[in-house]
């Protein structure tokens, strides 16, 4: 799948690791006990890539790291009703989920860079962030989410090793 699907928001996910192999989670304000990798939409015309740097920037004002690797594919997951609903009335449009392309990246900063108000241009999403592993992601994650972490644990796989 090179293109995302029709009715889908197009999104980018960042699985950032550390020199342990260790992947950044936070978790969510917005849903207890949700913890996740960042991610975010895709701007009208911008590069996926691009896109993901600047995620990361402003959810985690995270500046130090390297793109490893790029998912093949779009990873596509649905929202349950309720969660859809409350993104139309936030979004003013009604997707049914998102596409997301998946990008590897590997912090090479400091972990006093990280810092959840991100760098002040969007409100922060995130209360708590930890380094853990590829299994405690999964996890952790809603579990609408679950099936696309899983995947992108696999894809990944030979770098986290």
């Amino acid at each position: 799948m090179d293109t995302p699907p029709e009715g889908y928001r197009r999104n980018v996910g960042i699985c950032l690791i550390n020199s342990s192999k260790k992947i950044f989670a936070a978790s969510r304000l917005d849903i207890p006990d949700a913890w996740q990798m960042p991610q975010g939409g895709i701007d009208e015309n911008e590069d996926p890539r691009n896109a993901a740097i600047r995620e990361l920037r402003e959810e985690t004002g995270v500046t130090s790291a390297d793109i490893v690797a790029e998912a093949p594919n779009w990873l596509t997951y649905d929202f349950p009703p309720g969660v859809r609903a409350k993104l139309k009335q936030q979004w003013g449009s009604d997707w049914k989920g998102q596409a997301q392309k998946w990008f590897l990246l590997k912090f090479t900063g400091k972990d006093e860079e990280v810092n959840l108000l991100g760098d002040g241009t969007e409100k922060a999403e995130f209360g708590q962030w930890s380094w853990i592993s590829p299994q405690e992601i999964v996890d952790r994650a809603v579990d609408f989410k679950k099936p696309v972490y899983e995947e992108v644990i696999k894809v990944f796989s030979p770098h986290l090793q």
